[in-house]
């Protein structure tokens, strides 16, 4: 697995773990490791078959597999405590590590993401997959800001965008990487067991995202047991890339307020 470590290095520091989303790649949190850095330690990873992580995703280990994966970090930097972000798929994890490990897990921050996944997403993966299996990699790549980003921010950004879909391309993680990625997702259904996490959460959504429906986010926030919702109008799935501002002073406050 492969991790970076950003920011604090004094002992009384607070940890927070990043883990983003389909994509895997530790690069996807750069406007959050910058800002909030000065305040805590920050381990940054990419998912396993992602970017410089080795190894293949198990067949049918969905999201208790990479929440493991998390845990193989956890114990190679002996973390007693740390604080969760996750993005998309990677708030799955934090949820799972919640469930799973609640000693470890101070508090969660999860964006977009959802306990069940809602059938309007199964679409778009449906729409994703066939993308990949009909008309290739590259089509696949080209389609993926479409469900990342508002229409406006992706036309203000056009040459980002353009760098960004070449570097996808040339990293692909793979066909069989990310067809077990999104099974996992698909599969991940903690419904009945939301109640059971007692992390305080700060759940961030926004209203546009064509991925995932901002409804699920506001019944992550209405089962968790001790949450604060912050629901932006404009931002879409990627909203901590599109207003890092406001979600980076959501998520300084939020950390603040959990005692380090």
């Amino acid at each position: 697995m492969h991790y970076e470590v950003h920011g604090r290095s004094d002992a009384a520091a607070p940890t927070l773990l990043l883990s983003s989303g389909l994509g895997g790649s530790a690069s996807y949190w750069a406007p959050q490791i910058e800002a909030l850095q000065p305040f805590c330690r920050i381990v940054a990873y990419d998912h396993r078959g992602t970017g410089r992580s080795g190894g293949k995703v198990p067949a049918d280990g969905g999201i208790a597999a990479m929440a493991n994966d998390v845990l193989e970090i956890v114990e190679t930097l002996k973390l007693e405590r740390f604080h969760f972000a996750g993005h998309a798929l990677g708030g799955l994890i934090g949820l799972q590590l919640a469930l799973q490990r609640p000693d470890l897990v101070q508090s969660l921050v999860l964006i977009n993401a959802w306990a069940r996944a809602d059938p309007h997403s199964g679409r778009c993966f449906d729409i994703r997959i066939e993308l990949l299996e009909k008309a290739g990699v590259a089509a696949f790549v080209k389609a993926q800001p479409l469900f990342l980003y508002p229409a406006v921010w992706m036309a203000e950004h056009a040459e980002r965008l353009t760098v960004e879909e070449a570097h996808a391309i040339r990293h692909f993680q793979g066909r069989e990487t990310i067809l077990r990625r999104i099974a996992a997702l698909r599969s991940f259904d903690v419904e009945d067991r939301i109640g059971n996490v007692m992390a305080p959460a700060l759940v961030i959504a926004a209203r546009d995202d064509l991925l995932v429906p901002y409804t699920r986010s506001l019944r992550l926030a209405e089962a968790l047991p001790h949450s604060e919702l912050l629901l932006l109008d404009h931002g879409a799935h990627a909203v901590n890339v599109t207003e890092p501002a406001s979600v980076n002073a959501a998520m300084l406050h939020f950390l603040q307020g959990q005692g380090g």
